[in-house]
């Protein structure tokens, strides 16, 4: 029986492993700041916009409904101006996205809060820009971070290894005839992927891709590290935002260590912002 079972999780681990070879690639271009590492994407980009996007207008609809979407319209104009102009560098780690239907929304909520869903769906909460008194460099900073989420697609990896993992569960079940086991694992995936934080090693990644998309935008990349302070520094549990981010002493070191990869970017930014 020992024997048995042994054979059957070998046969698990080979499937599994088979399927995370064949799943392995890289969603962006490696930037300046040196992002390179190969991801797990099982679950299509289609599958994972598409999940995206539905949970996207739930949410507009449930803040246009009680008054909160978009209600003071220089702060909706300045949001959008910044993320314009991050939008337009994102094309230097993924020219697809040039393609994407982006939509940037704000959401009058206490939330200290931002995301950019996969595909480009992004909102940030007043909670954030008001209560944390962001300037636009700082602004950038955080929608920099978000949009760096999308580019790396991190939710539709944190679907696939959610998917992986159920796959080499469902090998033991059938194995053992337990009965159909893989009708709804796309589904808990998707839910796991889109409910769940991402890693501390996927929040490094933003922080890094989104540092030179400011910079490339020309926004100062030093006022990264001041946006987080101010975040760590309110006192209490953290934000949101910040649930499963690396150790704040750590997460500030490692962003000055990407400051000199990207302050050439800023300085080019700004000659020709000067020159228009």
């Amino acid at each position: 029986m020992t024997t048995f079972i042994s054979g059957i999780r070998i046969a698990a681990l080979i499937t599994t492993t088979t399927v995370l070879a064949a799943g392995c690639a890289s969603t962006t271009q490696s930037g300046a700041v040196g992002v390179e590492r190969k991801q797990l994407l099982l679950v299509s980009a289609q599958q994972a916009e598409q999940g995206a996007a539905t949970f996207y207008a739930q949410e507009k609809d449930k803040y246009a409904k009680a008054g909160a979407l978009n209600t003071n319209p220089q702060q909706t104009a300045r949001v959008r101006t910044i993320a314009a102009g991050l939008i337009e560098q994102a094309g230097a780690f993924r020219p697809d996205t040039r393609n994407w239907k982006w939509e940037v929304n704000v959401i009058n909520s206490k939330q200290v809060n931002a995301y950019c869903a996969a595909g480009g769906k992004m909102a940030i909460y007043t909670g954030l820009l008001d209560g944390l008194k962001l300037n636009d460099n700082e602004v950038a900073a955080v929608m920099g971070h978000e949009i760096a989420h999308a580019l790396r697609e991190h939710t539709r990896e944190a679907m696939s290894e959610a998917l992986a993992e159920q796959l080499g569960i469902s090998v033991l079940a059938a194995a053992f005839k337990l009965g159909e086991t893989s009708t709804n694992l796309l589904g808990n995936a998707a839910q796991i992927g889109l409910t769940l934080p991402f890693s501390r090693e996927k929040e490094r990644e933003a922080d890094r891709i989104g540092l030179e998309l400011m910079a490339r935008a020309g926004y100062d990349p030093r006022d990264a590290v001041s946006v987080w302070r101010k975040m760590m520094s309110g006192g209490g549990s953290p934000p949101e935002l910040l649930s499963t981010h690396p150790d704040p002493a750590n997460r500030i070191k490692d962003i000055e260590a990407h400051l000199p990869s990207v302050m050439p970017l800023y300085e080019a930014a700004k000659r020709r912002k000067s020159a228009r």
